[in-house]
């Protein structure tokens, strides 16, 4: 499914409901976050500092997936209308070069070594594999129909990706470049991440509303997260993205059109609480000293700066239009 929502969307959240709802904000280790805005075919880059737009970078037709390598040297792009991934230099902006990514890619993943490109190629049903280096495709996996969701487990041995219209999670050994597993979830898995000890897998289904956390040694369903917001529509709670505190106790989930992030305590697997942000949100990122959260908010055209330990909203940061994916650079 395409991140654009379009009229329906605005005719249903004909206003923004975000706004500043703080002066000042945190005192925050100097930073960024980078957002791909997808209808304009450029970057918003915030400083997580000022929570200012500092700077804008044209990209390839339709930005989505964005992550940079582990010395954040490099930034790569998933420019899924010029089907191509984008290597950029993020101190010049400069494209430097592309790789082959397969047809429409939108979000992929960076092994931990850095030296291969694990990509969802929605319209082909597979799953590309790219070599940074040689820039070469290495294999093409046949998965289930629109992969979207793309995890690699911190040791780099398992890769993980979600297929929307199938409805599951498949787990392909890094080694063997084969599927070893697939598992099913709830209608339409969006998003997909391992927590940092590798131990528990997450997933999020857009249209059955849940989380599902499996256990990794086993590949076995552990819990299954809902969701409910009072004076807000259950057909509208539609968990995309998230991302864990480094600690390990807290998770966040964007919610899509509810226009909300969901705190998880990721021991007891219950909701601790719910934080307002803007028209559906879709992304998230953190901060470098994990003190803000960063929402990527499609419809509103913004980005939410969210207080994590307050868990608040801090400011709306108005970037291009439909802004998809965000990633971090110290």
């Amino acid at each position: 499914m395409r991140g654009l929502w379009g009229d329906e969307m605005r005719s249903l959240f004909p206003c923004s409901v975000v706004v500043a709802v703080a002066a000042v904000p945190l005192t925050a280790a100097a930073g960024e976050i980078w957002v791909t805005n997808e209808k304009d075919d450029n970057i918003s880059v915030i400083d997580t500092t000022t929570l200012e737009v500092v700077r804008t970078i044209e990209t390839g037709e339709r930005p989505r997936g964005i992550t940079f390598n582990s010395d954040h040297s490099r930034v790569y792009i998933c420019a899924s209308d010029s089907d191509a991934v984008q290597v950029m230099d993020p101190k010049t902006g400069e494209v430097l070069h592309e790789l082959p990514s397969g047809e429409d890619p939108e979000q992929f993943v960076l092994a931990p070594d850095d030296k291969h490109l694990w990509i969802a190629n929605e319209d082909d049903a597979v799953t590309t594999v790219v070599d940074v280096e040689t820039r070469e495709v290495v294999a093409q996996i046949n998965v289930g129909i629109e992969p979207e969701g793309m995890a690699v487990s911190p040791d780099g041995k398992l890769v993980v990706a979600t297929s929307e219209t199938t409805n599951m999670a498949h787990w392909i050994d890094t080694t063997t470049m084969k599927i070893v597993a697939n598992t099913l979830v709830d209608s339409r898995p969006r998003h997909a991440e391992f927590t940092k000890d590798g131990k528990e897998l997450w997933v999020s289904s857009e249209i059955g509303g849940t989380v599902t956390v499996f256990d990794v040694a086993t590949r076995s369903e552990k819990s299954k997260i809902g969701f409910g917001i009072t004076g807000i529509n259950a057909d509208l709670i539609q968990p995309v993205g998230f991302d864990f505190t480094p600690d390990g106790k807290a998770a966040f989930v964007a919610l899509g059109p509810a226009n909300h992030l969901a705190v998880v305590d990721m021991t007891t697997f219950e909701v601790e609480g719910y934080v307002l942000v803007g028209r559906r949100v879709w992304h998230v990122a953190f901060s470098p000293d994990h003190q803000q959260l960063f929402t990527t908010n499609g419809v509103s055209g913004d980005v939410t700066a969210v207080d994590v330990a307050a868990r608040e909203p801090i400011k709306s940061v108005k970037v291009g239009r439909f802004p998809w994916g965000a990633a971090m650079r110290p």
